[in-house]
């Protein structure tokens, strides 16, 4: 669900202040890209590590959290490698 326009975006006052730097760290995931981040090294929180995410045009409007996943995606297993282990 998203955020009302009425109410505007969100973005966390601590990140908003940092802005002028460059290579800063954030646990703030859930503040919104405005413009003036373009162009900016920015370090997300997943949770165990900071994710470097270089902020483009296409990524205003969205949140910081979406660039930094959380969870690792182990590929599916093969049909051939299940069937060569069982005898």
């Amino acid at each position: 669900m998203s955020r009302s326009l009425k109410k505007g975006i969100f973005i966390n006052k601590s990140l908003y202040f940092k802005l002028n730097k460059n290579n800063f760290k954030t646990w703030a995931r859930n503040s919104t890209i405005i413009p003036d981040m373009i162009g900016l090294n920015i370090y997300v929180h997943n949770g165990k590590k900071f994710n470097k995410v270089y902020i483009i045009e296409n990524m205003i409007g969205l949140k910081l959290g979406d660039f930094s996943f959380t969870r690792n995606f182990k590929s599916h297993t093969k049909k051939n490698k299940v069937k060569k282990n069982v005898k």
